[in-house]
């Protein structure tokens, strides 16, 4: 039976990290549902594109947009087999809606794989689920890691870390090794 995956986007979610897991998980089998707060299925997010060229942080540029195919008001987590927590600029503001952070929490206690990439953890961070837990983040967030309870480590880029049922990586160019741990933690082999 296939895997059912939540994922949380936003409007300006990074398009990588949006667009590369998700075309990814259907490619192994999954069924996605993207879902954003007070969108339908149907409704778009305008994406950005976060590109690494040499400055002190990221570069953002406008991206394509990206199709809701959830609404975020019909979801129900346990209907569910894992979530996938977009990064961009999205986390910092859906993390401020009440059921999201209430869906984010399912996912943890029912200990559930979840991956989360670059500024996703913004999401974690918000919903409480850290404390004691080892994981990486887009730098920037570090700090915010620690404040709620866990241990940041800076890898590299290409990188993640898995902790329990929590995957994370710092940004899209660990999309390779993040969804290889994802795959796993979901009981998804490729031969």
């Amino acid at each position: 039976m296939a895997k059912k995956i939540l994922m949380l986007v936003g409007d300006f979610v990074e398009d990588y990290e949006a667009m590369v897991p998700f075309q990814a998980l259907q490619a192994v089998g999954c069924e996605v549902h993207a879902i954003c707060p007070d969108k339908k299925s149907g409704d778009t997010v305008a994406t950005a594109v976060h590109d690494f060229v040499g400055f002190q942080t990221y570069q953002e540029t406008r991206g394509h947009n990206f199709a809701i195919n959830a609404t975020f008001d019909n979801i129900k987590p346990e209907d569910y087999d894992g979530l996938y927590v977009c990064g961009g600029r999205a986390p910092e503001y859906i993390r401020l809606n009440k059921r999201v952070i209430e869906i984010t929490k399912h996912f943890f206690d029912a200990n559930k794989p979840v991956a989360a990439i670059c500024h996703g953890i913004q999401i974690l961070t918000t919903a409480g689920v850290l404390k004691g837990r080892t994981l990486t983040a887009y730098p920037a967030v570090g700090p915010d890691i620690t404040l709620a309870g866990g241990t940041w480590k800076d890898i590299a880029v290409h990188e993640a870390i898995t902790d329990g049922n929590l995957t994370t990586s710092p940004a899209w160019p660990g999309h390779p090794r993040i969804l290889q741990e994802f795959f796993k933690l979901l009981g998804i082999t490729i031969q």
